[in-house]
C-alpha cells in the first residue's frame, strides 16, 4: 500500500492510497472462487459452476464488493500508520482501473484541531452567589398558599391581582381579527398573560362595565398578521374576583406530604427544596460562565462534520419537544442555520474540555459520581430505588460518570482562574433561569 497526504484547506486532508494489483485480484479472485462453490446456476450441479460463468454473471458486483472492502481496509491501515485522527467519516472516491492494473482511491476528511490552551490563570471569572433567607421562605410559602386559593366575588373596582371574567371582540382597523373574540374570559390582573395594556385597561373598572381599549401588539409577536398592528377591543366586565388566601393549618401543612401536619416540618422541606434548587441554578450558571469564558479565551478551528453532528442532535431534541405539542407529521423540517451557533459553540466546548481533562490527567471521582447520583434521587419519593437503578444500569451509570469528569473540569477551570463573586438574592438567580 502506497499513501501520500494532501493538506488542501483547513482541517480538511485527502489520502491518496494505493493498493497493488496483486492484492486486488488475489481478493477478487478468491471471492469469485468462494461464489462458484455455493452459487447455483441453471445447467450446472451445485458446487461445479465454471468460474469463468461466474465472472460473466456477478463480475462487476463482486469487484465493487471487493473495492469497497479495500477502501476501507486500507483507509484505516493508512490514518494509523499516518497518525491522522479523522473528524468524521471519509468521502472516498476510487479511480477506475483495468484488469491487472492497481487500485487507487481517494479518502477526503477533517481531522481534529490541534488544542493548546491558553493559560487558565488568566481567565476573568463572575461567579454568582445566593442563599435562602427567612423573607424568601416566606414568600415561597405565600407561593404555596396562593397555589390553593379559591377566588370571592367582589363588586368593587378592580384592582392588579383580581381576577376578572370579560367579554371581548378586537379589531383592527375596524374588521374584527380571527382569535380576537371571546366570551366567559378569565384574567388575572397584572399576571402579564395579555398584550401591553390589555389588563392594565381593566383595572378601576367594575363588573358590568362596557368600555374600549387601543392597544398594540408587540413587534415580536407570535402571529406574523398581527406583529405590531394597533388594535382596539371592546370590552365587557361580567365578574371580578378576590383572590382568598388558605390559613396554614394542620389541613394545609399535610397536603404536601407531611403526615405530622407540623408547619415547622412543613418549612424545613419547602426551604431545602429550595437549597437545592438554587444550588443547582448557581452550578448551572457558573459552569456557563466557565464554558463561555474558555471559548473566548481559546480561538480553535472546528470540523464542519462534528458540527453539522451537534445540528442534527439539536433538531432532532427539538422535534421531540415540538412533536410533544403537535402531530410529528406536521412539523416542517427545520432549518440548520437555527443550530448552526449553538452546535459549533458545543463542539468548542467539548474539545476544549477534553484538552483540560487530558493535560491535567483529570479522572473520574466516584464521590462526586456517588454525590450526583444521590442528589438526583433525592427528588424521588423512594430514593433507594432510584440509586440502585443507576448502579445497576451500565449507560446511566457512565452517563453520570461524563457528567462529573465535566463538573470536575469546571471546577478546575474555576481554581485556575481569576475569580470574583456577585452576591444575588434568591429570586435574581431564579427568575434569570426561568427567563432563559
Amino acid at each position: 500500500m502506497q499513501v501520500s497526504v494532501e493538506a488542501s484547506q483547513g482541517l480538511e486532508r485527502t489520502l491518496t492510497i494505493t493498493v497493488a494489483a496483486e492484492q486486488f485480484e488475489k481478493e477478487f479472485d478468491g471471492r469469485i472462487r468462494q461464489l462458484s462453490k455455493t452459487q447455483r446456476v441453471d445447467g450446472f450441479r451445485p458446487g461445479k459452476v465454471p468460474v469463468s460463468v461466474i465472472k460473466k454473471r456477478f463480475g462487476a458486483a463482486i469487484e465493487n464488493e471487493v473495492a469497497g472492502e479495500v477502501m476501507q481496509r486500507n483507509f484505516f491501515e493508512a490514518i494509523v500508520a499516518e497518525k491522522l485522527n479523522p473528524a468524521g467519516a471519509p468521502k472516498v472516491a476510487p479511480k477506475a482501473r483495468k484488469k491487472g492494473e492497481e487500485f487507487t482511491f481517494t479518502a477526503t476528511f477533517e481531522v481534529y484541531p490541534d488544542v493548546k490552551l491558553a493559560e487558565l490563570a488568566e481567565l476573568t471569572l463572575e461567579k454568582e452567589t445566593a442563599e435562602v433567607t427567612d423573607a424568601d421562605l416566606d414568600k415561597m410559602l405565600d407561593t404555596l398558599r396562593k397555589q390553593h386559593a379559591t377566588w370571592s366575588d367582589v363588586e368593587v373596582d378592580s384592582v392588579d391581582g383580581n381576577q376578572v371574567t370579560v367579554d371581548f371582540e378586537g379589531s383592527i382597523d375596524g374588521e374584527v381579527f380571527e382569535g380576537g373574540k371571546a366570551e366567559g374570559f378569565q384574567i388575572v390582573l397584572g399576571s402579564g398573560r395579555m398584550i401591553p395594556g390589555f389588563e392594565s385597561g381593566i383595572v378601576g373598572n367594575k363588573v358590568g362595565s362596557e368600555f374600549t381599549l387601543d392597544v398594540n401588539f408587540p413587534e415580536d409577536y407570535h402571529a406574523e398578521n398581527l406583529k405590531g398592528k394597533a388594535a382596539q377591543f371592546v370590552i365587557k366586565l361580567t365578574k371580578v374576583e378576590e383572590q382568598i388566601l388558605p390559613e396554614i393549618t394542620e389541613e394545609f401543612v399535610k397536603k404536601f406530604g407531611v403526615e405530622s401536619g407540623d408547619i415547622e416540618a412543613l418549612k424545613t422541606d419547602v426551604k431545602q427544596n429550595m437549597q437545592r434548587e438554587l444550588e443547582q441554578v448557581l452550578k448551572n450558571s457558573a459552569k456557563d460562565v466557565v464554558l463561555t469564558a474558555l471559548v473566548a479565551g481559546n480561538e480553535i478551528e472546528v470540523p464542519k462534520a462534528l458540527i453539522e453532528g451537534e445540528v442534527t442532535i439539536l433538531r432532532k431534541q427539538a422535534m421531540e419537544r415540538y412533536g410533544k405539542q403537535m402531530d410529528p407529521k406536521n412539523l416542517p423540517e427545520l432549518p440548520a442555520e437555527l443550530f448552526a451557533e449553538q452546535a459549533e459553540k458545543r463542539v468548542k466546548v467539548g474539545l476544549l474540555l477534553g484538552e483540560v481533562i487530558k493535560g491535567n490527567e483529570l479522572k473520574v471521582d466516584q464521590d462526586k459520581v456517588t454525590a450526583l447520583i444521590e442528589s438526583a434521587a433525592s427528588a424521588y419519593e423512594n430514593p433507594t430505588e432510584v440509586i440502585e437503578y443507576y448502579k445497576n444500569n451500565k449507560e446511566m451509570m457512565q452517563n453520570m460518570e461524563n457528567v462529573a469528569l465535566e463538573e470536575q473540569a469546571v471546577d478546575f477551570i474555576i481554581e485556575k482562574a481569576k475569580v470574583s463573586e456577585v452576591n444575588k438574592s434568591f429570586d435574581d438567580v431564579m427568575n434569570k433561569m426561568a427567563a432563559q
